[in-house]
């Protein structure tokens, strides 16, 4: 079974898929001419992989599972206790936030030196807020690529406005008008193809939860 019929069956992207075998969860067999050959036992895997990254158990502890290393009971009983650190988070933040709204306050009366203080003996107390950082390293990383992408745009459109200008000026054979401009439009349809997949993969690929672990 190829990897694109793979991906239909089990629902996981080949890029995730791949990303998989990168680390060691899965491991296809190669046909002669190289293309990986995915049999039964793998899709098992592959949906075993899916519900426990589903539930939110890491890549590194499904491969400590796969490998034996650790029984799945085990493995859950620990990610239990790091829902649990989260459910007490929430609910600590859901308590300091409905504070705030009976304090009746608005932004401009916010006494946010006394929120904030207050968060940080929270914080010191161990619980975890909003990890605000990583937030705004994602946004970087989107605007990084928007603009990148931007640039890259305009100047192919400069350069379909050249070749117009150009045949205004001194005209050139038709067929050939066709290819110059033709050129930078698939150039322009392809990078906005790879910008939206780039801020796709940063919104939460595989990759980017990787980095998690």
């Amino acid at each position: 079974m190829k990897i694109k019929q793979v991906e239909e069956l089990v629902g996981i992207t080949s890029k995730n898929i791949r990303f998989y075998e990168s680390q060691g969860l899965l491991t296809p067999e190669r046909a002669d001419n190289g293309y990986r050959e995915y049999h039964q036992d793998n899709i098992e895997v592959l949906k075993k992989i899916k519900l426990l990254r589903k539930i939110g158990i890491s890549v590194e502890d499904i491969k400590s599972v796969l490998n034996d290393n650790v029984t799945l009971e085990n493995c859950l009983e620990k990610y239990l206790d790091v829902l649990e650190k989260q459910k007490s988070n929430l609910t600590n933040m859901y308590n300091l936030t409905e504070e705030i709204i009976n304090q009746k306050c608005e932004l401009n009366n916010l006494k946010t030196d006394e929120w904030l203080e207050k968060m940080e003996n929270m914080e010191k107390e161990g619980i975890d807020f909003v990890n605000i950082s990583k937030i705004d390293i994602h946004m970087k990383k989107k605007m990084g690529a928007i603009i990148g992408g931007a640039v890259m745009i305009v100047f192919m459109i400069f350069l379909i406005g050249m070749f117009l200008w150009g045949n205004s000026v001194d005209p050139i054979p038709l067929g050939l008008l066709i290819v110059l401009v033709a050129i930078p439009v698939v150039i322009i349809v392809c990078i906005i193809g790879v910008l939206i997949g780039r801020i796709r993969e940063i919104d939460g690929g595989e990759e980017d939860e990787a980095a998690k672990y």
